[in-house]
């Protein structure tokens, strides 16, 4: 069980509002103050010396940290500015003038997920959008029907943005597999708050960011590639920081580094990843298990609130198809959103789904209860216009 008082300190924000909204940016730790101060303080007094002091090996000494809470190996994950540099990376991987060139995916990913594959049809890529009965969950069958021999990438997310759900990624990656496609897992909804295991599964990639459950900020992307696939991959997208030996300034064609080095770019975001050290450090020392259990018990009272107010949700019931967000869909919800924000209730909107509420570990019952009050008050007696009259909310 986690000792919710231990850890409410260590989040200053916690003290000024009901903040449920991990899904979006997790709480700052108040040890990422510390962290920064320590590289303002390494470039004061270092200098330039500082890169030959443990700054330009920190992309890979920040994603060992990480390789446990996504279930990997140490040595197997590169640091980036933010996920679409990560699956650009991996899309520059592969060529698209040959028949296997489909990328398969569906309209349910989060947005930049599209533009940027999109922009591979330049190259011969085939993009193939799987569509899905709602807004809340994919059709499973359909997108295994639509991987096939002419697939080479299939971009996936572990938990979808829109509605929490849990998507069946292994057994994409078994049938991906078995027709020599590969899958990208997006698991930025789920690290930190669903446990993982990516080597077990054999993922083929993962990418993510620290700016959600993983209380890291922004900045600070992750890439894991299959260790056995690593080597044999050589990405187009890449920068000096990729060449094997980088500070000969060697020009002409690249001569790529190992793993995992070989997958990244430019010079390392030093700020951003100590920043996100201290969140990696905590939800490591808590234990994703924990995190998860505690998740399950908060949305569920969220959930049961909800269904006792006879509100709408976007968001599956069932504990094993939900990821750590509630979503539930209101009436003029993004007006209800800008009441809960002016009441200092945390959270966000977004359109076709509904009000999002994300508890995290650092998060009470009270919190819980706070919130959902305010909602069905809200609902209830619906959103104050500017003559201090009452918007009444149907059903």
């Amino acid at each position: 069980m986690i000792d919710v008082s231990r850890w409410r300190p260590e989040f200053p924000i916690l003290d000024t509002c009901t903040y449920l909204v991990s899904h979006s940016l997790g709480a700052m730790p108040g040890r990422a103050r510390e962290y920064l101060r320590r590289y303002a303080d390494e470039w004061s007094a270092r200098g330039v010396r500082a890169w030959h002091e443990g700054w330009w090996e920190i992309g890979r000494t920040t994603g060992d940290l990480l390789a446990p809470i996504l279930g990997v190996k140490p040595g197997t994950i590169s640091m980036h500015q933010n996920v679409t540099v990560a699956q650009a990376i991996v899309a520059s991987c592969f060529r698209y003038d040959g028949p296997r060139r489909r990328i398969v995916m569906t309209d349910l990913e989060f947005p930049s997920n599209h533009y940027l594959f999109e922009g591979f049809r330049r190259y011969g890529a085939e993009v193939v959008y799987v569509p899905s009965p709602d807004a809340i969950g994919i059709d499973l069958a359909r997108l295994l029907d639509a991987i096939d021999e002419r697939t080479i990438l299939v971009p996936l997310s572990l938990v979808l943005f829109k509605s929490a759900r849990i998507t069946d990624v292994r057994a994409v990656i078994e049938k991906a597999h078995r027709v020599g496609a590969h899958v990208i897992v997006d698991a930025y909804q789920a690290a930190g708050t669903l446990p993982m295991q990516l080597d077990a599964w054999e993922a083929d990639f993962a990418v993510g960011g620290s700016v959600k459950w993983l209380c890291g900020g922004p900045g600070a992307a992750y890439l894991y590639v299959r260790p056995d696939l690593a080597n044999t991959l050589e990405p187009g997208f890449v920068g000096w920081a990729a060449h094997d030996a980088p500070f000969a300034f060697e020009t002409g064609p690249v001569r790529l580094a190992g793993s995992p080095e070989r997958f990244q770019s430019g010079t390392p975001n030093v700020p951003s990843l100590y920043a996100a050290r201290a969140g990696y450090e905590i939800v490591a020392e808590i234990g994703v298990e924990a995190i998860r259990r505690r998740s399950l018990a908060l949305t569920r009272r969220l959930i049961d609130a909800a269904q006792a107010a006879g509100l709408r949700l976007n968001t599956p019931t069932a504990d094993d198809e939900r990821g750590g967000s509630v979503v539930i869909d209101v009436p003029d919800g993004a007006r209800v959103a800008e009441e809960l924000l002016r009441r200092d209730v945390i959270i966000d909107h977004r359109p076709g789904a509904g009000i999002r509420m994300a508890p995290h570990f650092y998060n009470t019952e009270a919190d819980v209860d706070r919130a959902a009050d305010i909602l069905i008050e809200i609902h209830r007696n619906g959103v104050q216009n500017r003559t201090g009259r009452g918007t009444p909310q149907s059903t």
